[in-house]
């Protein structure tokens, strides 16, 4: 019936919705598409035409399409990538009712690097500026929310509740926990589930960019100062104006920005670098760490002002280990993503495989996890994922009085001192300390494994 609702629109509609810029996809509500306009094969430059007749709940089970049929709520700014495409798009989607009904959605949807030329033209029209080099990756909208964390347990559930509290309010949030267990994740929903939701949002790891270059990627630089600005480029925190930054592995900034960062959390403005006027902005600051903050305080690693700047809504992120009953959600949630991922097809895990998983000690929280699924998912020759394809590191299980090898005891502390300390120079600096040895031994040891 659907269909032929469709069909009746006639040439007039058709001609209309092929002469939209955006790419759109009509399915009804069992997901079989019925309709696909020409913009879609333009931007994901394959024929748009064969998508007709598939069902999308099977070759795009991330999709924003999929989730409007699922849940019959509308979904806005989804990014993802199209089945068969070679390009991210930006989507929103909507269900069709009748009577009430649903009887089906539509989407529409638009390439990502659209959204970043835009944001580049209004920055260059506001100031004639442009970004900073490597910026464009960053630029554009959170992809998850709560409704996306899977899991039920006790210590998640609580880490959600105060998150969904604090994300109706513009409080600075520090986001705590060890490597893996999701923190940006939980930044994404934060913003998503805010009033700047339709806002940008900028990711910035700190631990990943050289102290000195971060001053100039969060605040910009005037033309001129310094050897090669030849013309002004802004920064992170202006491009983030109305919206989120998110301040990534901030226990790893080098203590003189964290006094400039200080300033723009105290009174909401900053300078460029070589420049004299003060630029007030309105950014929220969500930042997040896997290290003692407190410990690093005493060693005057960070500033205390600082940290009490940040600390004004903490959020414990509970690790994999505190919630191994969590771990059959989690696969359920990850299992069709990597099945569209490596373009395979596998209904689930044996009651053995999934016993070796919750029986694991996840170092390396859901990240690990996901990287275990894959190549399980990968390597996997049937349906369905058994023990054998379940390749675990040598690592030690939740039983108190197992025994190990020393080599792979030994392994198992550098890792453990490099997801609390962090993998910049000053946290290996700080896990050699822990560990009891020279920082050349730790590089030593580093090179070996």
């Amino acid at each position: 019936m659907f269909k032929s609702l469709v069909e009746s629109v006639g040439q007039l509609g058709h001609a209309v919705l092929d002469s939209n810029p955006e790419g759109i996809l009509i399915a009804d509500q069992n997901g079989n598409i019925v309709y696909v306009n020409k913009s879609y094969t333009l931007i994901c430059r394959n024929n748009g035409q064969e998508r007709v007749g598939q069902n999308i709940l099977t070759t795009n089970p991330n999709g924003a399409l999929t989730e409007v049929l699922v849940t019959g709520q509308p979904v806005y700014d989804k990014k993802h990538v199209p089945p068969g495409a070679h390009t991210e798009v930006i989507s929103n989607a909507f269900p069709i009712q009748i009577d009430n009904q649903l009887v089906g959605a539509i989407v529409y949807f638009r390439e990502a690097g659209e959204e970043i030329r835009l944001i580049d033209k209004l920055a260059k029209g506001r100031e004639n500026t442009g970004l900073l080099p490597g910026r464009s990756e960053q630029v554009g909208k959170a992809g998850y929310n709560f409704d996306t964390i899977a899991g039920q347990n006790q210590y998640l559930k609580k880490a959600i509740g105060l998150a969904r509290r604090v994300a109706q309010t513009d409080s600075t949030v520090l986001l705590r926990g060890a490597s893996g267990t999701g923190k940006q994740l939980f930044a994404e929903a934060i913003h998503n589930d805010s009033n700047r939701r339709h806002q940008p949002f900028i990711h910035v790891n700190c631990a990943a960019i050289p102290d000195n270059l971060l001053e100039s990627e969060f605040f910009g630089y005037e033309k001129g100062s310094f050897t090669g600005a030849v013309q002004r480029k802004i920064g992170t925190f202006e491009l983030a104006a109305q919206g989120t930054i998110f301040l990534d592995e901030i226990g790893d900034m080098d203590l003189r920005l964290q006094a400039k960062l200080l300033q723009v959390l105290q009174n909401g403005t900053f300078r460029r670098l070589g420049g004299i006027k003060e630029i007030k902005v309105n950014t929220r600051v969500i930042a997040a760490t896997n290290r003692n903050l407190e410990e690093l305080i005493t060693r005057e690693l960070f500033r205390k002002d600082l940290y009490y700047r940040l600390n004004v809504v903490s959020i414990e992120i509970p690790s994999l280990r505190e919630r191994i009953d969590d771990i059959p959600l989690i696969v359920g949630a990850l299992l069709p993503q990597i099945n569209f991922r490596v373009g395979r097809a596998i209904k689930g895990l044996e009651d053995k495989a999934q016993a070796k998983l919750v029986n694991y000690c996840w170092p390396g929280n859901v990240r690990e996890l996901e990287n275990v699924l894959e190549k399980a998912v990968t390597l996997c020759e049937g349906e369905w994922i058994k023990a054998d394809d379940i390749s675990l590191s040598p690592l030690p299980s939740r039983e108190p009085n197992s025994i190990m090898p020393l080599e792979e005891l030994e392994r198992l502390m550098i890792s453990r001192a490099l997801q609390r300390f962090g993998s910049s120079v000053i946290g290996k600096k700080e896990a050699a300390r822990a560990l009891g040895i020279s920082l050349t031994t730790l590089y030593n040891k580093l090179r070996k494994l």
